[in-house]
């Protein structure tokens, strides 16, 4: 009495990545990746404009991450993204090799990290903003790694930075949001995900019989 359609079934919330959550990762990542190959055009278009202008674009190389998540919602969606999209790069010709993949893996993990910092539960525009600026972080220590920052002076460091820490928070934060929204209004985001408590309850509705 009173048993819900999802207790019927035995239906649980799948927490685990199935292969179809993969597969759409992967896509994701492919579309970005094409992107991201094309974006250094983009990007350098800043350069003239003043000092590491072009960091201002920098978040559009974390976006991967933050987007796939968005559609998906699942754990090791974010490192998984950003590494692929970093190996569609490297087959489109990049010099940077193994390195573009280091870096895909470390800004992936700097914005997995900011998704379990919240368990996995939050979509928030904070939430997104914040893992951005945690992938832009993430590309930070590979530049320190890579002794990239040496001949900065403190000034440069901080602006440099900054700049890309804000863009990281507002391109692959921000307006990945906004993307992710508009693809839920057109309903393909609902085919990514199990169906919900709120899914079967309307089911259970005899107004939708």
């Amino acid at each position: 009495m009173g048993t819900s359609m999802q207790d019927k079934l035995g239906v649980q919330p799948l927490k685990g990545l199935r292969l179809s959550d993969i597969l759409v990762t992967v896509l994701v990542s492919l579309v970005l990746g094409v992107i991201y190959h094309f974006w250094g055009s983009v990007y350098n278009l800043l350069k003239p404009l003043f000092f590491e202008a072009d960091e201002l674009l920098y978040g559009m190389w974390f976006a991967a991450a933050t987007l796939a998540y968005l559609l998906i919602r699942k754990p090791g969606v974010a490192i998984i993204a950003e590494v692929a999209a970093a190996h569609v790069e490297v087959l489109f010709g990049s010099g940077w090799g193994l390195t573009l993949l280091l870096y895909g893996l470390i800004q992936g993990l700097g914005a997995e990290l900011v998704f379990a910092a919240f368990r996995y539960r939050s979509t928030s525009a904070w939430t997104v903003a914040i893992a951005g600026a945690g992938a832009a972080v993430g590309s930070m220590v590979m530049d320190f790694y890579y002794s990239y920052t040496d001949d900065l002076q403190t000034w440069m460091f901080l602006a440099k930075y900054g700049m890309r820490i804000l863009s990281g928070a507002v391109i692959a934060g921000l307006l990945m949001l906004l993307l992710a929204k508009a693809l839920d209004r057109t309903g393909v985001t609902s085919l990514l995900r199990p169906a919900s408590k709120k899914d079967y309850e309307a089911l259970d509705d005899p107004r939708h019989v």
